[in-house]
């Protein structure tokens, strides 16, 4: 018998996602999910026959844990439908004497509106132990209901609001963090920043710390949407930032993704020539039973690709069409300049908004609409540890520090 009591193996798990439905109750305006809707919605068979074929060929997927993530639209709108999902999956892997059993997790990224639900409480009570769920918050209120506002059926149509009709969806998640908190208070939320929100960064940072949010993931959305001048207002709101983050104290117990130390220097191809992004190691699977390197490939979040699909679960994975997603890394994708930047470390891609961005076909085109932002983020951040470090050794703390702090990756996408 294999040891079904294998604990969590961090960092080494496969990601497998359903897209159980299109639909949700928003109509963000950042979301790069262009295609949503309400008609395209997982039949639990299909799940089924997805689990069968993964867990059936455990030779393929070797990986010591497993990651089983479940997304929308608003993936609690089918709450019925994983919590079927998931007794299938614990049941199944029992059975098999598979060897993620007791080494997996289920991971959510919600709105948070349906949160306090019975039948979302009853789920997470029942899985407790092997859940991972984030609640997305933009920060103020302000800030929050500028993009992430309620879908009319108008919108259906294709008919949009006029800005004073929009009605936001802070006040509807801000009352459902407390309860969230109170289950997972390590987990993070995730901040996505556009150009018209700019101006909101810092409060909405403090605001979520003031919230209890103790880790606030943040990132600039890959998207070529970024103004001539945004590049300077991003990094005099981070330089801001970091000035009430430090004389606030608040680095002693809070994290923002923004400031790292592993970003901002050269990259050494030969020592460091990975991909950011993972897809095609990971596996999305839709609502027809069809296979994706990853959702960014699956036709709803493409503007203007086809969708590319590697197999399905009446075939499994078709290994030829996964292959050219193993050969990736920084230099079979990026620019010269890229390759050659001064502050290459850090700078993040999206292998989904590479391929959509792209002038042809290809997965090799490296898309580069973040890259002002980027440098205006190293900037910040050198700001950020410069002083942090100048404050810590006059107070005789430095050491202490070091030995004790938790640096926060930035955020892939």
């Amino acid at each position: 018998m294999k040891d079904l009591a294998k604990e969590w193996q961090h960092g080494l798990a496969k990601h497998i996602t359903f897209i159980v439905t299109k639909d949700c109750q928003l109509a963000c305006k950042y979301c790069y999910l262009v295609g949503k809707n309400s008609k395209e919605r997982m039949p639990f068979e299909i799940a089924k026959q997805a689990i069968d074929y993964i867990l059936g060929h455990e030779e393929d997927f070797s990986e010591g844990s497993v990651v089983w993530d479940f997304i929308g639209g608003e993936p609690f709108i089918e709450i019925d439908l994983i919590d079927q999902i998931c007794d299938y999956l614990k049941t199944e892997m029992f059975r098999l004497n598979h060897h993620w059993f007791n080494s997996y997790r289920f991971s959510f990224a919600t709105n948070g509106i349906n949160y306090h639900t019975d039948k979302v409480q009853q789920f997470i009570k029942k899985n407790r132990q092997h859940l991972s769920i984030g609640i997305t918050i933009d920060g103020t209120k302000r800030k929050h209901d500028l993009n992430r506002i309620w879908k009319t059926k108008d919108m259906e149509k294709g008919i949009m609001p006029k800005p004073e009709e929009e009605r936001g969806s802070y006040d509807d998640v801000v009352k459902n963090i407390p309860l969230w908190l109170s289950q997972f208070p390590d987990d993070s939320t995730k901040v996505t920043i556009s150009s018209a929100d700019i101006p909101y960064i810092k409060e909405s940072v403090l605001h979520l710390y003031s919230l209890g949010i103790k880790e606030v993931n943040i990132n600039v959305v890959f998207e070529n949407v970024w103004q001539e001048g945004d590049d300077s207002k991003f990094e005099e709101q981070l330089i801001s930032l970091a000035d009430d983050i430090i004389d606030g104290g608040y680095y002693e117990d809070y994290a923002c993704s923004f400031f790292s130390e592993n970003i901002g220097k050269p990259m050494d191809a030969k020592i460091d020539n990975n991909n950011w992004c993972g897809a095609g190691m990971m596996l999305s699977i839709d609502a027809a039973g069809n296979f994706y390197p990853c959702t960014r490939f699956a036709a709803y979040s493409l503007r203007s690709k086809k969708p590319i699909i590697i197999g399905n679960v009446y075939d499994g994975i078709d290994k030829n069409k996964l292959r050219p997603f193993l050969t990736l890394d920084r230099t079979t994708q990026s620019p010269k300049e890229c390759i050659e930047c001064e502050v290459a470390s850090g700078c993040a891609w999206c292998q989904g908004e590479n391929y959509d961005a792209a002038d042809t076909n290809t997965i090799y085109q490296r898309a580069t609409a973040i890259c002002k932002m980027h440098k205006a983020r190293v900037r910040a951040n050198n700001y950020y540890w410069n002083k942090l470090y100048r404050k810590l050794e006059l107070e005789g703390q430095r050491e202490e520090f070091e030995n004790n702090k938790k640096v926060s990756n930035p955020v892939i996408c």
